[in-house]
Protein backbone atom coordinates (compact mmCIF):
# COMPACT_ATOMS: atom_id res chain seq x y z
CA UNK A 1 0.00 0.00 0.00
CA UNK A 2 1.04 3.59 -0.58
CA UNK A 3 2.10 5.20 2.73
CA UNK A 4 0.61 8.62 1.80
CA UNK A 5 -2.10 8.03 -0.80
CA UNK A 6 -3.83 10.78 -2.74
CA UNK A 7 -7.32 11.14 -1.26
CA UNK A 8 -10.54 13.02 -1.87
CA UNK A 9 -13.46 14.06 0.30
CA UNK A 10 -17.16 13.27 -0.13
CA UNK A 11 -17.83 16.68 -1.68
CA UNK A 12 -15.04 16.51 -4.29
CA UNK A 13 -16.47 17.31 -7.73
CA UNK A 14 -16.37 14.86 -10.61
CA UNK A 15 -14.01 17.16 -12.49
CA UNK A 16 -11.62 17.33 -9.52
CA UNK A 17 -11.66 13.53 -9.18
CA UNK A 18 -10.79 13.05 -12.86
CA UNK A 19 -8.04 15.68 -12.68
CA UNK A 20 -6.58 14.08 -9.56
CA UNK A 21 -6.56 10.61 -11.15
CA UNK A 22 -4.93 11.90 -14.33
CA UNK A 23 -2.38 14.13 -12.57
CA UNK A 24 -1.34 11.49 -10.06
CA UNK A 25 -1.59 8.47 -12.38
CA UNK A 26 -3.92 6.52 -10.09
CA UNK A 27 -6.94 4.33 -10.83
CA UNK A 28 -8.61 4.61 -7.43
CA UNK A 29 -8.94 7.35 -4.84
CA UNK A 30 -9.82 6.80 -1.19
CA UNK A 31 -12.73 8.95 -0.01
CA UNK A 32 -12.16 10.48 3.43
CA UNK A 33 -14.43 12.07 6.01
CA UNK A 34 -11.95 13.74 8.30
CA UNK A 35 -9.48 10.98 9.27
CA UNK A 36 -11.92 8.17 8.46
CA UNK A 37 -12.00 6.19 5.20
CA UNK A 38 -15.63 6.10 3.95
CA UNK A 39 -15.19 4.74 0.43
CA UNK A 40 -13.12 4.41 -2.71
CA UNK A 41 -13.81 5.94 -6.13
CA UNK A 42 -12.55 3.93 -9.10
CA UNK A 43 -12.36 4.60 -12.82
CA UNK A 44 -15.33 2.24 -13.23
CA UNK A 45 -17.33 4.50 -10.89
CA UNK A 46 -16.42 7.48 -13.09
CA UNK A 47 -17.56 5.65 -16.23
CA UNK A 48 -20.87 4.83 -14.52
CA UNK A 49 -21.31 8.49 -13.55
CA UNK A 50 -20.54 9.69 -17.09
CA UNK A 51 -22.93 7.10 -18.59
CA UNK A 52 -25.63 8.25 -16.19
CA UNK A 53 -25.10 11.87 -17.19
CA UNK A 54 -25.15 10.94 -20.88
CA UNK A 55 -28.56 9.29 -20.48
CA UNK A 56 -29.95 12.56 -19.12
CA UNK A 57 -28.88 14.56 -22.18
CA UNK A 58 -31.70 14.68 -24.72
CA UNK A 59 -31.07 13.11 -28.11
CA UNK A 60 -30.68 16.01 -30.58
CA UNK A 61 -32.30 13.89 -33.29
CA UNK A 62 -35.30 12.98 -31.14
CA UNK A 63 -37.51 15.70 -32.61
CA UNK A 64 -40.80 14.57 -34.12
CA UNK A 65 -39.59 14.60 -37.74
CA UNK A 66 -36.58 12.41 -36.95
CA UNK A 67 -38.69 10.03 -34.86
CA UNK A 68 -41.26 9.74 -37.67
CA UNK A 69 -38.57 8.93 -40.23
CA UNK A 70 -36.99 6.29 -37.97
CA UNK A 71 -40.37 4.64 -37.24
CA UNK A 72 -41.13 4.47 -40.97
CA UNK A 73 -37.66 3.06 -41.72
CA UNK A 74 -38.04 0.37 -39.04
CA UNK A 75 -41.52 -0.71 -40.10
CA UNK A 76 -41.18 -0.54 -43.89
CA UNK A 77 -38.34 -3.06 -44.04
CA UNK A 78 -40.64 -5.84 -42.78
CA UNK A 79 -43.11 -7.92 -44.78
CA UNK A 80 -45.72 -7.38 -42.04
CA UNK A 81 -45.58 -3.59 -42.44
CA UNK A 82 -49.11 -2.14 -42.61
CA UNK A 83 -50.28 -1.26 -46.12
CA UNK A 84 -50.69 2.48 -46.60
CA UNK A 85 -48.61 3.06 -43.47
CA UNK A 86 -49.26 6.43 -41.88
CA UNK A 87 -47.08 7.77 -39.06
CA UNK A 88 -47.83 10.99 -37.23
CA UNK A 89 -45.62 12.11 -34.34
CA UNK A 90 -46.42 14.89 -31.86
CA UNK A 91 -44.15 15.46 -28.85
CA UNK A 92 -42.71 11.95 -29.18
CA UNK A 93 -46.15 10.33 -29.24
CA UNK A 94 -46.61 8.16 -32.34
CA UNK A 95 -49.93 7.50 -34.09
CA UNK A 96 -49.84 4.52 -36.46
CA UNK A 97 -52.42 4.08 -39.19
CA UNK A 98 -52.78 1.77 -42.15
CA UNK A 99 -54.23 -1.61 -43.03
CA UNK A 100 -53.17 -4.97 -41.63
CA UNK A 101 -54.38 -8.40 -42.69
CA UNK A 102 -53.11 -10.31 -39.65
CA UNK A 103 -53.53 -9.35 -36.00
CA UNK A 104 -49.94 -10.26 -35.21
CA UNK A 105 -48.86 -7.47 -37.58
CA UNK A 106 -50.54 -4.99 -35.23
CA UNK A 107 -48.41 -6.00 -32.26
CA UNK A 108 -45.26 -6.18 -34.38
CA UNK A 109 -45.82 -2.64 -35.67
CA UNK A 110 -46.51 -1.29 -32.18
CA UNK A 111 -43.43 -2.95 -30.69
CA UNK A 112 -41.30 -1.82 -33.63
CA UNK A 113 -42.39 1.79 -33.12
CA UNK A 114 -42.00 1.61 -29.32
CA UNK A 115 -38.36 0.57 -29.72
CA UNK A 116 -37.42 3.67 -31.73
CA UNK A 117 -35.36 6.17 -29.74
CA UNK A 118 -37.40 9.15 -28.62
CA UNK A 119 -40.81 7.44 -28.79
CA UNK A 120 -42.78 8.06 -25.60
CA UNK A 121 -46.01 6.27 -26.49
CA UNK A 122 -47.64 4.58 -29.50
CA UNK A 123 -51.31 4.91 -30.41
CA UNK A 124 -52.78 2.17 -32.59
CA UNK A 125 -55.11 3.30 -35.38
CA UNK A 126 -54.41 0.26 -37.59
CA UNK A 127 -57.42 -1.18 -39.37
CA UNK A 128 -57.65 -4.96 -39.77
CA UNK A 129 -59.08 -6.17 -43.07
CA UNK A 130 -59.95 -9.81 -43.69
CA UNK A 131 -58.58 -10.46 -47.20
CA UNK A 132 -61.24 -12.93 -48.39
CA UNK A 133 -64.44 -11.17 -47.32
CA UNK A 134 -63.22 -7.60 -47.12
CA UNK A 135 -64.63 -7.33 -43.60
CA UNK A 136 -62.76 -4.78 -41.53
CA UNK A 137 -62.35 -3.92 -37.87
CA UNK A 138 -61.05 -0.69 -36.42
CA UNK A 139 -58.23 -0.84 -33.90
CA UNK A 140 -59.20 -1.83 -30.34
CA UNK A 141 -57.90 1.57 -29.19
CA UNK A 142 -60.14 3.46 -31.64
CA UNK A 143 -63.15 1.33 -30.67
CA UNK A 144 -62.53 2.06 -26.99
CA UNK A 145 -62.16 5.79 -27.69
CA UNK A 146 -65.44 5.84 -29.65
CA UNK A 147 -67.26 4.13 -26.76
CA UNK A 148 -65.72 6.54 -24.22
CA UNK A 149 -66.52 9.61 -26.34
Amino acid sequence: MTPHPFTITEDTTLEEIVTSMETNGVKRLPVMRGDKLVGIVSRANLLQAVASLAREIPDPTADDDHIRRRVIDVLEKNDWCPMGLGVVVRDGIVHLSGVITEERSRQAAIVGAENVTGVKKVHDHLCWVEPMSGMYLESPEDVAMAKAG
